[in-house]
């Protein structure tokens, strides 16, 4: 194993020498501002090749009977949800369901959070518990989750205004949830009455990438592991079908991925569009700036970052209350989603936008319009713009 990683290190660097001698020569070197895959700049060697392991998994493993899938699953890969670590399909989506309230899931013992909608030869795939309230939700991308993940429980605090005291109309609150007996929060962590602010997914209810890893393997593909024994056929123990190593790897892989950059930020109409940005008051959801504290690279920690987020929960009005939850997010109430890569989700998407938690938003602008809630005094602010302004608002919202 040793003979081989060294081997692979100096592949890796006879491949950068090469590359850097070409890089004038070559016109098939891609801008990396075009794709969302990719590690982020300052690994050490070590690092690169934890990346490149959990990269072989989620990108390059297929699941079989043979290997763990199911008997019913959602997905047999990982990249089957996250080709080339972007958005999902409305093809591709998660059907979950079962709770509606802070007190819990109510359908755990009829296969509950999730509908595993296929299933291996023989066997029968879920089908919605009558009476279950649910949502289908398309997966989000992954490049930059790492960073994400590293914002300080502290700062996430210092954005909350539950009761709007400075009246802004912005009343965002972080999701508190009790965490899995498997997951170590941060040494910097804020509990309250024995929960923990959750930063990853639609209604941030995941405390960190592990998390997210253990569970999607388990509900999405049916892979059963040290850390979620329960087979979600059976509903009972089972053997581990994945190494505890491999679900690092996966995660390492996910905590590593680059953010994604912002393209054409001279251009003087995006330039405008940044601006309008601000003005209408979108940024009163979408922080465009956070910074990371200890992170689980040193390469990431103490790092200021543009993700337009700020991890917070958001009355989103009736219009996209989906009448499903978890943790304490109400109903109505959805973590802000970054737009960073934004402009690049039809790469995955099949060539077109599927934007909101279901991809019923077509378009950019019909997106910000199916806001409410919160949101409301900021989309009459958008609906009063310029066509001008309008126009230089969206190509920069295309640009992050």
């Amino acid at each position: 194993m040793i003979r081989a990683k060294k081997i692979l290190l100096l592949f890796i660097s006879a491949f950068v020498i090469i590359t850097v001698a070409c890089e004038h020569q070559s016109p098939l070197i891609a801008d990396e501002s075009q794709t969302l895959d990719g590690p982020v700049d300052g690994l050490t060697s070590d690092e690169i090749l934890n990346h490149l392991q959990g990269d072989d998994i989620f990108n390059g493993r297929t699941f079989t009977s043979s290997n763990g899938l199911g008997p019913i699953f959602v997905a047999q890969s990982c990249n089957s949800c996250h080709r080339g670590d972007g958005k999902s399909h409305p093809f591709v989506t998660v059907t979950r369901f079962g709770q509606t309230d802070e007190t819990g899931n109510k359908f755990l013992v009829q296969g509950g959070p999730e509908i595993q909608s296929k299933a291996l030869p023989g066997f029968m795939p879920e089908e919605l518990p009558s009476g279950a309230t649910f949502t289908r939700l398309i997966a989000p991308i992954t490049a930059g989750v790492g960073f994400l993940e590293a914002v300080p429980d502290s700062l996430i605090l210092s954005m909350a205004d539950p009761n709007d005291l400075d009246h802004d109309g912005i009343s965002g609150v972080p999701n508190w949830k009790a965490l899995p007996a498997f997951i170590i929060p941060n040494s910097d962590a804020i509990s309250q009455d024995g929960k923990y602010i959750c930063k990853i997914g639609k209604k941030a209810s995941v405390y960190n990438v592990f998390e997210q890893v253990v569970f999607a393997l388990n509900e999405d593909i049916g892979i059963t592991s040290e850390y979620a024994p329960i087979d979600p056929h059976t509903l009972q123990v089972s053997e581990p079908e994945i190494t505890n190593d491999d679900i690092s790897a996966i995660a390492f892989y996910l905590r590593t991925l680059k953010a994604p950059s912002p393209r054409l930020e001279e251009n003087k109409n995006i330039k405008n569009g940044h601006s309008v940005f601000i003005a209408v008051g979108c940024e009163g959801c979408h922080k465009e700036t956070l910074k990371t504290g200890k992170a689980f690279c040193e390469v990431m920690s103490y790092k200021e970052f543009h993700p337009y987020t700020d991890l917070l929960l958001h009355d989103m009005g009736p219009g996209l209350d989906d009448g499903y939850t978890e943790g304490s997010a109400k109903t109505y109430e959805w973590r802000t989603p970054p737009l960073w890569g934004l402009g690049l989700a039809p790469q995955s998407q099949g060539g077109s936008y599927y934007l909101l938690h279901d991809g019923r938003a077509h378009s950019i602008e019909q997106a910000i319009l199916m806001h409410g809630g919160e949101a409301e005094g900021r989309i009459e602010n958008f609906k009063k713009l310029t066509q001008q302004d309008k126009y230089d608002l969206l190509k920069f919202l295309q640009s992050l």
